[in-house]
């Protein structure tokens, strides 16, 4: 308070102006207040009878017009549309007519620095572009040498195009937003080599090949596998409990994780089978799902199970997803692990043939047959080798109330039942021997 008392006196006048007015609002607002008000207009006499009005001018006449012009003119100014430019909150669906695309992330002239950037990379696959097409037109001519040394200069030729096809466009950000948002054309080399480097690099296949080599698939299954097409399994949604008897839910597929437990009415349909191929020339594989763990009495161990088999299936860049259900080879079984065992292992595989063009003739295995069925004996017979390439998954599956329906319905046999053999009593001959010896007569 005693710094206000030695401001000036107009500085008292900065109570009637607003918080967030100016400085200069405020000076004109002291101004305005010290400022002697203006002298009162002289009153006239009133005319005298005799004197006659003077005439009014025609100016004056016209006078009001302009001030009803203003009036008709105010409303035309507020009816001006804003100028201020309102901005979508939300992305307009896509359709047929607007298809998802991409959009640079920021408009030209924001960031000169990445204007720049996009400028070096196009510069450079155009350069790319330019020696991929001198290098074709001298694989041309090596194509049509007779020289004898012109076989290992057109196979050295046709590595270089290879790998200059995808140097031209990887870097290019359009090519690089579409690999990610499933939008790639896998006809093009750039996207194939994309998809397949984050299929091997990002974990998907780590993760499958953990699973299969903790759970024992290999080599309880098979000796080894060298995984080239992404396989993915997809069975229905797993309900809660309360909609899980009831027959009329409606469920959807979903994809699943290698690894994980299933409820074996999840499995009681076939899966859906999606796959990512990475070549273009078509190639024939043999469809396979086994149980790695159905009790074999006889032998105090275990043995597999064929569950399903479907040979020559046809697969390249440009087959349809889901693998498209035709007649079967060898019809699917829905797993069923057995009451009184532990948890059982299930391997579903794609194994590539030995020739890629060839079809195999297989045959048809009985219901008996199916249990035992040996993958080593098989794959000898008609040539599967799966370390040339394929897919795999697994998952896990224990006994429940399904099974039993299971045996019922599709296999039509009576349910066994295991469990852990009973322990030797070490004092069952005490209790079949009596106690106290009788006296002999």
């Amino acid at each position: 308070m005693y710094a206000l008392h030695r401001l000036p006196r107009g500085c008292a006048r900065f109570a009637q102006v607003r918080g967030n007015a100016t400085l200069q609002a405020a000076a004109a607002a002291s101004e305005a207040a010290n400022t002697p008000p203006p002298p009162a207009p002289a009153q006239q006499s009133p005319p005298t009878p005799a004197a006659k009005p003077a005439p009014k001018p025609a100016s004056a006449k016209a006078a009001p017009a302009p001030a009803k012009a203003q009036e008709t003119a105010a409303p035309e100014s507020d009816a001006k549309p804003n100028s201020r430019r309102v901005w979508p909150t939300r992305r307009p669906p896509i359709t047929l007519e607007r298809p998802r695309q991409y959009m640079r992330p920021i408009g030209k002239g924001v960031l000169p620095a990445y204007d720049h950037a996009l400028e070096y990379i196009k510069k450079d696959a155009g350069d790319l572009k330019k020696e991929l097409h001198a290098v074709k037109a001298e694989l041309e001519k090596a194509q049509a040498s007779e020289e004898p040394e012109a076989a290992e200069r057109v196979a050295e030729l046709q590595e270089k195009v290879s790998i200059l096809e995808v140097q031209s466009e990887i870097n290019l950000p359009s090519v690089r937003w579409k690999a990610r948002n499933g939008l790639a054309d896998m006809t093009r080399p750039v996207y194939r080599h994309l998809i397949e480097q984050r299929w091997r690099q990002e974990g998907a296949l780590d993760l499958v090949m953990e699973r299969v080599h903790q759970m024992g698939v290999v080599p309880d299954l098979l000796p080894d596998i060298r995984p080239s097409i992404d396989l993915r399994v997809n069975f229905p949604e797993r309900l809660p409990e309360k909609l899980r008897k009831a027959n009329r839910t409606k469920r959807s597929f979903e994809k699943v994780e290698a690894g994980v437990y299933l409820l074996p009415e999840q499995t009681r349909k076939r899966p859906m089978l999606y796959t990512t191929v990475f070549h273009t020339e078509p190639r024939l594989y043999t469809l396979l799902m086994f149980d790695l763990d159905v009790p074999d009495p006889e032998n105090n161990g275990f043995q597999t199970y064929l569950h399903w088999m479907e040979p020559n299936i046809e697969l390249s860049t440009s087959s349809e997803n889901p693998l498209p259900r035709t007649s079967p080879h060898t019809p699917y079984i829905p797993p069923h692990p057995q009451r009184g065992t532990p948890y059982h292992r299930y391997a579903l595989m794609l194994v590539a043939q030995q020739d890629p063009t060839k079809r195999i003739e297989v045959a048809v295995p009985t219901k008996e047959q199916r249990l035992g069925f040996s993958y080593r004996q098989l794959a000898a017979e008609v040539g599967l080798d799966a370390t040339k390439g394929g897919g795999i998954f697994m998952w896990r599956e224990i006994w429940d109330e399904t099974v039993s329906r299971i045996y019922a319905e599709t296999l039509k046999t009576e349910e066994p039942v295991f469990g852990k053999p009973p322990k030797a009593d070490p004092y069952d001959y005490f209790k079949v021997t009596p106690k106290y010896a009788t006296a002999s007569a």
